[in-house]
């Protein structure tokens, strides 16, 4: 296959390279000017630079390595189907919208609000990003090795798999279904609320009213630091090696704990023929919460 090649130009028009076709881009800059690449297909950038808006929309099979995406390079790839990043530094917000079929390596996202909405088949290895509403609406993810920094994190997302991971977000996983933590350290508020068959596998988790109205959470070998009115309404089976601070009106199912600083159940709101706690040691019981 023949390839157009561009090297060492710097690129200022609107549409500079719209609907082109089999290019290699090397250590090129794309100053000003909107939508350089849009409607392109089967391209290659090595080395390059995006300084200004949506430069990749609506193109199909790109692979992206060493590029850097500037602060006004924001929506900088929406619509786009097969799409590799290889070590980049993405310093503009909105990026990643409606896409198919994205693989992101060595990437950091510094501004990621917004950031990979929407999105299906993804594959996110070594990505760190700071922003939030991250991953929203997202299906069939598989993650190894984020570190994320950002509140409202894969809200609506769907079949994910995330291992060996930092996440510091709070009300993370809501409206969820099909996820899978292996492995990871998890910070946040009201994790996983309204969500549908959330599992938690060898992970550390630290969370004020956490895994709480989930219908189907799953706990093995998990610990829980300073994690407090816990499982509200929730269907459960948790094994936690572990204290927990307190847990609150669970819903149904079995919860097993090293030891439960608090059990607090509201007889009118939760019914204990329903559950089951397994636990050597609770500190105090209650039936009624104090907020």
């Amino acid at each position: 296959m023949e390839y157009t090649e561009y090297r060492e130009k710097v690129f200022t028009e609107e549409r500079a390279l719209f609907g082109s076709k089999d290019l290699k881009i090397t250590d090129c800059v794309f100053e000003t000017g909107e939508s350089p690449l849009k409607e392109c297909r089967d391209i290659t950038l090595e080395g390059s630079l995006f300084r200004y808006k949506y430069p990749l929309w609506y193109c199909n099979n790109v692979s992206v390595k060493n590029c850097e995406w500037f602060e006004m390079a924001r929506a900088g790839v929406w619509y786009t189907n097969n799409i590799s990043v290889e070590n980049a530094m993405i310093q503009a917000p909105k990026n990643f919208r409606r896409c198919k079929g994205l693989k992101l390596k060595d990437v950091v996202l510094s501004t990621a609000e917004e950031t990979l909405w929407s999105c299906e088949d993804i594959e996110l290895n070594n990505v760190t990003a700071k922003g939030h509403y991250f991953a929203m609406n997202c299906k069939n993810m598989e993650v190894d090795g984020l570190s994320l920094d950002g509140n409202y994190s894969f809200d609506g997302a769907e079949n994910v798999v995330i291992r060996n991971s930092r996440l510091l977000t709070k009300d993370a996983f809501w409206n969820s279904k099909n996820i899978t933590v292996y492995d990871s350290f998890i910070s946040g508020e009201y994790l996983g609320w309204n969500s549908e068959n959330l599992t938690l596998i060898n992970c550390t988790i630290e969370s004020l009213q956490g895994m709480c109205y989930i219908d189907g959470l799953t706990m093995k070998n998990c610990k829980l630091i300073n994690t407090t009115l816990a499982f509200e309404y929730s269907k459960v089976d948790a094994e936690i090696n572990s204290k927990v601070e307190s847990v609150f009106n669970p819903g149904q199912g079995t919860i097993k704990a090293k030891e439960i600083g608090e059990l607090i159940v509201e007889k009118d709101k939760s019914d204990p023929s329903k559950f089951t706690i397994i636990c050597d040691k609770i500190n105090k019981t209650s039936d009624k919460v104090v907020w």
